[in-house]
Order: C-alpha cells, then structure tokens, then sequence
C-alpha cells in the first residue's frame, strides 16, 4: 500500500522583482537565503533529509544542478543525493511530486522539495549571425584569413537577445505567452475591466496578508552581501484598483488586448521549499504537519491554449477522487496572467467545458471568488518560473490551517502547453 505523505514545513524568500539588470541574488543564493533557517527551526539534524530536490529553469552557468549545490552550501551531508527538476512553470511542483512519489513507495522517508528562479540572471544571448561571426574569427589561421573575417562584422552582431524573451515564447505555435492569455480572453469573453479588477484584488489581498502577519512564518528575510535586507514582496502595489490599472496599455495585441504589464504576472526572483515526510518520519521526529498530500496530476494540450492547463490537470483528481468543484475549500492557481486564471474559472463553469471536455459529468462549477488566491498570487508577488509551482503549494497549506479548511487544490499553467495540480487535505 501507498505510504501517506506529509508536508511538514516550508519557507520562501520575499519574491525581488526584476530590474532591468542582475539582482542581488542567484538561484543558489536565493535557496540558501531561506533553506537554512528553515532548517535550522527543525527538531531533526541535516542527515535526515534523505533527498534534495529543486526546480529551477534558468540555470546559471556557475550553478549546474542547483539542487547539488544548494544542499552542500546547506549543509546536508557530501553523501545525500540531489537533483534539479525542469518543467518551466511547473518545475517547483515537479519538485514536491517527485518527492510525495518517492515517499510513497518507501524509497525515502524525508526530501527537501524546492523552487529557485533568478529571473533577472536570465543570460544575454548572440544572435546567429554573431555566432557564426565569432566561428569564423575563431578558425581563421592567418592574419589575412582575421583581416578578412573582421571585414564581417555587423552592428547588429553587438546586440544581445534577451533569452528570457526568447524563453517565453513557445517554439511550436510562436506564440509569447502573453499572446496566449489573449486567446483565452476572446474565447471566453474576459473583458480588460474584469481582468484589471482581478489584479487590483491580487494586490490588494497580498497586502492586506502582509500588513496582518500572515506571512510570517512562510516567508524570511533574505541579506545580501551589501547588507541589504529584503523583508517583503516588493512587486505588491497596495491601493490598486481596476480604473488605475484602466490607464495601462494591452502589451501583446495593441490597441485593444486584455492583457497589459498591471494584469499579468511579475518578472522577479525568489526561491522556496518545503519539507515532506513520511508517517514513520513525522512520529520518529515529533513533528507537525501543516497538510497530507493527497493526490497529484500532469496534464497536456494545445500550446496556443496553455492556459488551461490547471482545468486539464484538475479534472482528473476530481474524478479519482469523487469529488466535485465545489468540494474543494481552497484553490491556489498561479497567476500567469488574470485572462488566464479567469478563463480557467469560466472553464469549470461552462458545462460545455466541463462535461463535454473534461467528463466531469456534473461535477464543475462555479468556483468562488473568495476561495481562490487568498492572499494574492503572481500578479502581486511575482512568477519566478521555476518557484511559483512550490510556493502555491506550501501557501496553500499554510492558508487552510489559518483558515480552518479541509481540502485544497495548487495548479498552473505550464509553458509549452501543459498543467500540474496536487491535491492537499488537513493533516
């Protein structure tokens, strides 16, 4: 039998929004930053930690396999085996899942699961042309064979592609995500008002979850090696309404998109993780779990509809479980864009979807505004891409122990056209 599986604990970073230039921090850094006081709050040594796993997307070229390095720079013993996930968006899901799945069959009996994204790292990247410029300059064996090869170069060759840019655009449709959120909207006829007015929440129930101390625990203060401290989320913007937010211009289909720079996700960095057990390890430790991860999902489908990819994972649970929609108390749904999370909700609401698509056979629905996102989500705090899918899943466990509920859904939407979901309940 299938052994049961506990998160027993977790800790974020304040997520640092992306500023035009390298932050303070690394993927590393930033896991470093808040593993260990985590670790260092725990009634267990490092030993016991049977497995590292992080996820991370951008890696940087002085961190291959970021869950190695984090776990030595952690102090986890030389002989405790760690590797890097990467599914984009879901890479800090994948994380925990791995983990709840080799939990669950007995092959260990504690893993440090996590997320680590320095979005801002993301590397400069030659065009073509400069490559095969720099090739040429490489080969030449001759002062006249370089004379002649620096005859070449071009002005455009000293331009970079951003390669984050290039990362977010989808290879097979050419489409940028944003230009995805976009067909979501038309299809289910999200207007820009209902879109800003989603964001303006996002902000607003971030900074309300802030000010309240609700974050306490879940998220610690990350130090640079300036002495700078990063104590909050410095993407949020308290105050925000949907007429503010009305002034802002469509980003990917001027002039008259649905998505702009306010109702979308934040470029930034952070990291996060979360400690999963066995039954056997939480009693040998005396330990308190905020949730048992109950069940887990990976769904796929059109690239140009990537959005949906929390409805494509979501179903499935439901209908393993018998529940409906209305049976989950909480959901946290990663941000992406407020199309997106919008079009997902109309989704498991339009029969047509639910039932004709997703066999849900009459067990969709309406999913409450008040339940979904809590305290905020990407709009507010930031999407780094590889964390996002860790963080959803520790705050939500966090948020039904405040909030006294019994089941909980994480989901996103994946780039490259794919969802991940995870079925939580109150330990």
């Amino acid at each position: 039998m299938a052994r049961p599986v506990y998160l027993v604990d977790g800790a974020r970073t304040p997520f640092i929004k992306a500023r035009g230039r390298p932050g303070p921090f690394s993927p590393v850094d930033l896991a470093v930053q808040c593993g260990r006081p985590l670790l260092l709050r725990q009634p267990f040594s490092p030993d016991a930690i049977d497995l590292v796993i992080l996820g991370c997307v951008n890696v940087v070229a002085d961190e291959m396999n970021p869950a190695r390095v984090a776990g030595l720079r952690l102090g986890l013993s030389d002989e405790t085996p760690a590797f890097t996930v990467q599914i984009n968006c879901g890479s800090g899901m994948q994380s925990i899942d791995t983990a709840f799945r080799t939990i669950e069959l007995g092959k260990a009996d504690m893993v440090l699961a996590g997320g680590a994204e320095a979005l801002s790292h993301s590397p400069l990247v030659l065009r073509r042309g400069a490559v095969d410029w720099f090739a040429e300059l490489n080969g030449a064996r001759s002062t006249t064979d370089r004379l002649k090869a620096f005859t070449g170069l071009k002005p455009e060759f000293l331009k970079p592609v951003i390669g984050l840019e290039r990362g977010l655009t989808d290879p097979i449709t050419d489409l940028n995500m944003g230009q995805t959120a976009e067909i979501l909207a038309h299809l289910f006829n999200i207007s820009r008002r209902e879109a800003d007015g989603y964001a303006a929440e996002s902000h607003n129930r971030l900074a309300r979850a802030t000010k309240e101390g609700w974050l306490k625990d879940e998220m610690l203060p990350a130090f640079s090696r300036e002495g700078d401290v990063f104590d909050h989320d410095d993407g949020v913007r308290p105050g925000s309404t949907a007429k503010s937010l009305a002034r802002l211009k469509p980003v990917f289909e001027r002039p008259y998109g649905k998505v702009t720079a306010g109702n979308a996700s934040q470029i930034t960095d952070g990291a996060s993780w979360t400690i999963l057990a066995s039954e056997e390890a939480v009693e040998r430790h005396g330990l308190t779990p905020l949730a048992r991860i109950v069940d887990s999902e990976w769904g796929a489908l059109d690239p140009s509809i990537m959005g949906l990819g929390p409805v494509v994972s979501t179903a499935p649970i439901l209908k393993r479980q018998a529940m409906s929609v209305s049976d989950v108390d909480l959901w946290e749904l990663n941000e992406a864009f407020a199309a997106q999370v919008l079009a997902c909700m109309a989704a498991f609401d339009d029969p047509k979807v639910a039932d004709g698509v997703l066999g849900l056979d009459g067990h969709g629905g309406r999913i409450d505004h008040a339940n979904i996102n809590v305290d905020g989500g990407a709009i507010s705090l930031g999407h780094p891409v590889g964390t996002s899918g860790n963080r959803i899943t520790l705050h939500l466990a966090n948020a039904m122990r405040r909030l006294g509920r019994k089941r909980g859904i994480a989901t996103e939407c994946i780039g490259g056209g794919q969802g991940g979901a995870m079925l939580l309940e109150a330990a």
